[in-house]
């Protein structure tokens, strides 16, 4: 119920998603704040917003879910193919490595890769039949539907977004950067804006304070000339490494989050083929991991993040 209130963004929405009345719903979120002590959601006439403990409930209830779907995914059996695998990769710095990693899981099958920003878009191509298995990331605070015979399963369950912005720029020495520092800086709207992570950069922004003034629009890699010209600021995966002539720096506090998440179809993927997937993405990931020094750390202080890799 959480995660379809947060998914649907208003209490009615997700009411009629889960065949429920809207005074049923209410009073079920009611009882459940109860149970956690607090607020889920900020409730007004546009809707529901998740509330800083909604998120962190909600983060925590998907990977109950996923764990829980995957577990009768298993157990419904698999009748599909054992041909090439078809997946589809979120924009990371791994997918340099997940052709490999996943080719060495499964020798002697074939493996294809779609490289794809939006969630919304790879989770549709999943959905239709164009691919067997995709990697997501997903913005902390929102969800990215899956239908038909998909089920998932979470990689990662949180880790911090990064900024990218000129060497030049006079907080680029810094360790890890405040957001509210850059409150005059022209932002690069964040790739796949659908998913929500455009709605996630202004909520935070709002947070600390200001609009942010979000000028360009460019696909993944392509806003590096901007950002070591100095004209605007980006937010990154964190295992990317720095461009030439930009930095790339935690944000104070972690505002900005995201979780990876592997979903596949259950009539292409075996059990056996799930896993072999699922520990070569894995691998792929972290290899990674020490391409940027800061992130490298982070990781390193956060084994809780990622105890299945």
């Amino acid at each position: 119920m959480i995660c379809a209130i947060a998914e649907a963004g208003s209490v009615t929405r997700a009411a009629a998603m889960l065949g429920l009345s809207q005074p049923a719903m209410t009073s079920q979120l009611r009882r459940v704040e109860a149970v956690v002590g607090g607020e889920l959601f900020a409730r007004s006439r546009s809707g529901a917003e998740p509330t800083v403990l909604g998120r962190q409930v909600i983060a925590r209830a998907r990977i109950v879910l996923t764990e829980a779907e995957t577990l009768f995914g298993d157990l419904r059996g698999f009748s599909g193919p054992a041909g090439d695998i078809r997946l589809g990769c979120a924009h990371l710095a791994c997918v340099a490595s997940v052709v490999e990693r996943v080719s060495a899981s499964l020798p002697g099958r074939g493996v294809s890769l779609r490289i794809e920003p939006s969630a919304v878009l790879l989770a549709e191509a999943l959905a239709r039949g164009h691919l067997d298995a995709v990697l997501l990331a997903v913005v902390e605070g929102f969800g990215v539907t899956l239908s038909g015979p998909v089920t998932s399963r979470t990689l990662i369950p949180r880790y911090p977004i990064f900024v990218a912005l000129s060497a030049e720029h006079p907080l680029s020495g810094q360790d890890e950067i405040r957001l509210a520092d850059l409150r005059d800086e022209a932002w690069i709207s964040p790739p796949g804006a659908e998913d929500g992570s455009l709605a996630a950069l202004r909520a935070a922004c709002r947070a600390a304070g200001f609009e942010p003034d979000v000028r360009y629009d460019a696909p993944s890699g392509a806003g590096h000339p901007l950002i070591a010209a100095g004209h605007g600021v980006r937010l990154v995966d964190p295992t990317w490494p720095a461009a030439a002539g930009t930095v790339v720096r935690p944000l104070a506090g972690e505002p900005q989050a995201a979780r990876l998440v592997m979903a596949w179809r259950r009539d292409r993927l075996s059990p056996e083929d799930v896993a072999a997937v699922y520990r070569g993405l894995a691998d792929a990931y972290s290899d990674h991991v020490d391409d940027n020094p800061a992130f490298s750390r982070w990781w390193n202080a956060h084994p809780e993040v990622h105890p299945l890799l």
